[in-house]
C-alpha cells in the first residue's frame, strides 16, 4: 500500500478527478462520493490504488497512514532499509563481483544506480507506465491498439493522433506519465 505523501492522481470515470499526494486525492475522492466510477493511479508507475471509502474523509485519510512496524528480523540490515534477498549468477559474475571494492553488495548497488540513471532506462520505464494507465483507462477505446504501438515506438505525433478521441483527461495523463507532455 502507498503512504499518504505517495503522489497519485483520480479518476471519475473519464474525467479527470484530482492530482497530488494520496492524502490530498483520497479527500478529494471522498468528497466526490461516486466510489463506483472512481479509479485512483499511483504517478510513479500508473499501478491502482483501492482506497477504502468507509466514513467521513477524515476517517478514509487516516487509515492511509501506515502503522507502525517493528524492524523485521533477519538478514540485512533494516534499520538502513537494506533488505536481503537471493541473487543468482553465473560463477564469472560472482568471481567479477568479489574483486569489486567492497565486495559483491556495494557493487551491485551502484549497478541499480546507475542503471536507474540512464535516460534509456528511464524512457523505458516511463512507456511501460503510460502502457499501464492507458490499458487500465482506455483499453476498449478507438485507436488503443494504434496508440500503444505508437508509444512504444517513440512517436509522440501518431500517440497523440491515436488518442484524438479519447477525453482530455486521459490524454493529457497518458503524455505526462510517457514523458512526452
Amino acid at each position: 500500500m502507498a503512504d499518504t505523501a505517495t503522489l497519485c492522481t483520480a479518476f471519475d470515470g473519464d474525467r479527470w478527478l484530482a492530482s497530488g499526494s494520496l492524502g490530498e486525492v483520497a479527500r478529494t475522492v471522498a468528497e466526490a462520493r461516486n466510489a463506483s466510477t472512481v479509479q485512483v493511479f499511483t504517478d510513479a508507475d500508473a499501478r491502482p490504488i483501492d482506497l477504502d471509502l468507509r466514513g467521513s474523509a477524515d476517517e478514509i485519510v487516516a487509515r492511509l497512514a501506515p502503522p507502525l512496524l517493528e524492524a523485521p528480523k533477519g538478514p540485512g540490515r533494516p534499520k538502513l532499509g537494506v533488505v536481503a534477498r537471493e541473487v543468482t549468477l553465473l560463477p564469472r559474475h560472482w568471481d567479477w563481483l568479489s574483486t569489486q571494492p567492497g565486495g559483491a553488495s556495494v557493487a551491485l548497488r551502484k549497478l541499480v544506480e546507475a542503471a536507474q540513471k540512464d535516460p534509456r532506462e528511464q524512457a523505458r520505464a516511463a512507456r511501460e507506465t503510460a502502457y499501464r494507465f492507458i490499458t487500465a483507462m482506455a483499453g476498449d477505446r478507438a485507436g488503443y491498439e494504434d496508440a500503444v504501438r505508437a508509444l512504444f515506438a517513440g512517436d509522440r505525433s501518431a500517440f497523440v493522433a491515436h488518442m484524438s478521441d479519447w477525453p482530455q483527461g486521459i490524454r493529457g495523463h497518458a503524455l505526462k506519465l510517457a514523458g512526452l507532455s
